[in-house]
């Protein structure tokens, strides 16, 4: 009882009807935009936060030892 080909073939010929070739493609662009900037918002800020946690995690970290003279024996 789902919608068959032919409903979905209706649906488009009374979408195409009501706004026209040129809208519904100027629609699909702007939507195909969107998507590609979120995606590219999505990807910047894992990035930033991946440099982030890189440098919480080199921060504070010392190296502790003793410095020694190194004398040559004659």
């Amino acid at each position: 009882m789902g919608i068959g080909i032919w409903q979905l073939v209706i649906i488009l010929v009374i979408v195409l009807l009501l706004f026209g070739a040129k809208r519904l493609r100027n629609v699909g662009s702007d939507l195909g935009s969107a998507v590609k900037g979120f995606k590219k918002s999505i990807k910047d800020e894992d990035a930033k936060s991946e440099q982030i946690e890189q440098s919480e995690s080199h921060e504070g970290s010392t190296i502790e030892g003793e410095v020694q003279k190194k004398e040559d024996k004659v």
